[in-house]
């Protein structure tokens, strides 16, 4: 392995983070630095839209808003590299806790992947494409 690739490596699974940190701090007019712009982001397997950030972004927002706190813990991830594009699966957690009208806190929860196809830009890495694979959910 040389050092550009363990250069892209380290800039996939640091965008990858950039993601999960954006919508984990509800700061999702960062993810503006995650995906391009023409990117499709694929939200169907849980109700949710297939499309450009533009569309599918405002959604996820919208869905989160019944939940005070979340936290993604993103596990392993895989990365094939092929010149000026990529593709990574990441393992992910999501614990998410709500409050009931009397105060007691419920703790939902989801897993899955992300799978994201990138490009390098001038700008770094990009996501011009992300799955969201959910394999298990607990509370819903």
């Amino acid at each position: 392995m040389d050092l550009q690739e363990l250069s892209d490596r380290q800039e996939i699974t640091d965008l990858i983070t950039r993601y999960t940190r954006a919508v984990d701090t509800r700061s999702f007019e960062d993810l503006v630095h995650v995906f391009t712009d023409d990117a499709v982001l694929d939200y169907s397997i849980v109700g949710g839209p297939k499309d450009v950030p533009a569309v599918v972004v405002p959604w996820i927002e919208k869905g989160l808003a019944g939940f005070d706190r979340f936290q993604h813990l993103i596990g392993q991830v895989s990365i094939e590299l092929d010149g000026d594009a990529a593709r990574a699966t990441a393992y992910f957690t999501n614990p998410m806790v709500s409050t009931d009208p009397d105060g007691t806190e419920k703790l939902w929860e989801v897993g899955g992947y992300y799978h994201h196809d990138l490009v390098r830009t001038p700008l770094g890495w990009r996501s011009r494409g992300i799955v969201d694979d959910v394999v298990w959910t607990r509370g819903f």
